[in-house]
């Protein structure tokens, strides 16, 4: 993260360079080269300079108090990128125009020149008869304003999706199996053979490791899911490995969706569930879509449980579906009747002492082969055809006081029952889990969780009142049923909270400073108005990319605002300064932006430059798309759009 910091630093810090040093390039062909017209280019853009790199750092520090999980994680961009911010400054005032005299001291002064008169004459013909007529300024703001509302109009049209972190790339899948309580290993061995050679039918897979009845090695899933933990008969994990992506035109995301649907099919033949885990699956969480359902008892917690379940496996675009709770297992009770064991001279620890033997077994000894190095033990257990049945467990006896045998059966009675279900507790409080995963044209929870939100709202308990639903928070009381939605839905709701926080904080420390600055509270407006206009780019270049808007998208957002508003500062402060020398605010903003257009045209393009190396990482790709569209939309409308407001 912190060389990300760096990458995503590279762009602007040559923005103050580049604001200086054009400058200086300019007042020499003007004035000729020297010490002192160094000095007079340098204190012309020192103050928006100085103000816009402040603007900068204030519109990134905010990112460094996000909460929860995704802080530590991003704290390395805001920090760091901040404190480079600050050396740049330095070196932008102090080593730029020493560097600029001795590079720049055979360029030849052309007198009266302010700005490129190419340029100026094209920036004229597109901005003087928006400056000189009403109704084409009015058409220029509408079409800006129109712009805008399309470009906004992707989100809730779906054209742009929004999610925590994007899918990664990587070059295995793991798939978990759980057959019903009580299946056997063969069974489950049976099932894993048929989905192994279904999953070597796909010519990316170049091999696969089975673990039946125990839990593959530790990985990231195993790790925050908790797989590790697994263990039994019918449990069985498969990690499947692909040729290098280098080496396949699929991504592996896309071939979890492809092999999915027929392994669902063989999995249903077995009564089994199937989970197919991407390596890593996205922010540490239990599931990518996670219920957990509060309540006093936990049977009806398990009730509730499964309309919640029903409601996630007819939700379009949800798989995977399963809940952390065990099937039915018969259990049969052997009661023991205490008078008829006493007349007997039996103890209620010698039946139950004789019944473990015969089911669980005992070590009885040790004996000496001649083939063997070490001592062999003895293992007394009744075979598994008869200790599975309760009727021939009946038929022991047991050895009594007088030297006689006793049959189990006329010392116990029988009574049905069914295993006792595992009780999961978070924070103290009981939990039943219900999760699953996203596939489809949505693939990202947000959007299921929106449907089934709905759904869950309609469920009437028998209780008489609403099933509650919690986003971030439990539930503070466990008198009444109620649901949280956690997994990745959690997560992606503290993040794009606090991003939307700082964001806003971002926004009012600007204004604050630029009002400081100027001393009017108009200006900061305009100074201020290209910021949203940066989804201009930023989203059709997400939907044209089919990227998802994620976390570092936002980042991407939120750092813009910094860079933009500079573009904006260095233009209205030479608006004003033109207009107080020459008295003409038209003449004002025609020169300005003839002047200023190549400083901010070269910031834009550093920015794009800088970011484009991480458009091809994954996780970093709507950081790059969002700094190099949004900077290249923003600083073609603020060209137009400042200088008329």
């Amino acid at each position: 993260m912190t060389l990300f910091a760096l990458i995503f630093s590279i762009g602007i810090l040559v923005d103050d360079a580049i604001v200086v040093v054009e400058n200086i390039t300019r007042h020499f062909r003007s004035h000729g080269v020297g010490a002192l017209t160094a000095v007079q280019a340098v204190d012309e853009v020192g103050n928006p300079t100085l103000l816009a790199t402040f603007k900068v750092i204030a519109a990134l520090l905010p990112m460094a108090f996000v909460s929860g999980l995704m802080g530590p994680y991003m704290r390395p961009i805001p920090v760091g990128a901040a404190a480079a911010m600050l050396f740049s400054l330095l070196v932008a005032f102090i080593v730029s125009p020493w560097m600029s005299l001795l590079v720049l001291k055979n360029i030849k002064p052309h007198r009266g020149r302010k700005g490129g008169r190419g340029i100026r004459r094209i920036y004229e013909k597109i901005m003087g008869p928006l400056l000189d007529q009403g109704n084409k300024r009015i058409l220029a703001f509408a079409a800006v304003m129109l712009l805008l509302a399309l470009a906004v109009a992707l989100i809730p049209l779906k054209k742009v999706t929004v999610k925590m972190l994007p899918f990664d790339n990587k070059s295995e899948l793991q798939v978990i199996i759980d057959m019903p309580e009580g299946r056997s290993l063969e069974e489950t061995a049976a099932l894993t053979r048929d989905l192994t050679e279904y999953i070597t039918t796909a010519p990316e897979v170049t091999d696969y490791e089975a673990y039946i009845g125990t839990a593959a090695p530790h990985n990231f899933n195993g790790l925050v899911r908790h797989y590790y933990l697994r263990s039994g008969p019918n449990m069985a994990d498969i990690q499947v490995n692909f040729v290098s992506r280098d080496k396949r035109k699929s991504q592996s995301h896309d071939l979890a969706k492809r092999l999915r649907p027929e392994m669902k099919r063989i999995s249903d033949r077995y009564d089994a569930r199937i989970k197919l885990a991407e390596i890593p699956p996205g922010p540490p969480a239990l599931s990518t879509l996670v219920a957990e359902i509060y309540g006093p008892e936990p049977e009806r917690q398990r009730q509730i449980a499964g309309q919640v379940m029903n409601i996630f496996a007819r939700t379009d675009g949800v798989v995977d579906v399963d809940w952390l709770v065990e099937d039915d297992q018969r259990k049969v009770v052997y009661e023991i009747d205490r008078e008829k064991a006493a007349l007997n001279g039996v103890s209620p620890a010698d039946i139950a002492r004789g019944l473990n033997i015969a089911v669980s077994g005992v070590e009885a000894g040790i004996v000496h082969l001649d083939r063997e190095r070490e001592p062999v033990s003895l293992f007394v257990r009744m075979p598994v055809t008869a200790r599975s049945y309760p009727e021939t467990l009946k038929s022991l006896t047991v050895p009594s006081a007088n030297g006689g045998a006793v049959p189990v059966s006329e010392l116990v009675k029988t009574r049905d029952g069914f295993e006792e279900k595992t009780i999961y507790h978070k924070n103290l409080q009981k939990v039943t889990y219900v999760t699953g995963d996203v596939a489809g044209t949505e693939e990202s929870p947000i959007y299921a969780i929106l449907k089934m939100q709905e759904e869950v709202a309609k469920l009437k308990l028998s209780e008489g009142y609403e099933l509650k639903q919690y986003s971030t928070v439990q539930p503070e009381r466990e008198d009444r049923y109620a649901m949280k939605w956690d997994g990745e839905w959690h997560i992606t709701y503290e993040v794009f909270r606090d991003l939307g926080i700082a964001f806003a904080a971002v926004l009012v420390i600007i204004y604050i400073l630029v009002v400081a600055w100027f001393r009017n509270f108009i200006t900061p407006l305009v100074i201020m108005a290209p910021i949203p206009l940066t989804l201009v780019g930023i989203l059709p270049a997400h939907w044209i990319l089919g990227a998802f808007f994620t976390a570092t998208s936002m980042i991407g957002f939120i750092a813009l605002a910094g860079i933009v508003v500079r573009n904006s500062i260095l233009l209205v402060d030479f608006i004003q300064m033109e207009w107080q020398e020459n008295g003409d605010l038209r003449e004002a903003i025609i020169s300005a932006g003839a002047v200023r257009f190549r400083p901010i045209i070269l910031t834009a393009a550093a920015v794009v430059v800088g970011s484009f190396v991480m458009l091809f990482d994954p996780i970093f790709q709507g950081l790059a798309i969002a700094m190099m569209f949004g900077a290249v939309a923003a600083t073609g409308l603020t060209l137009i759009a400042v200088p008329l407001l």
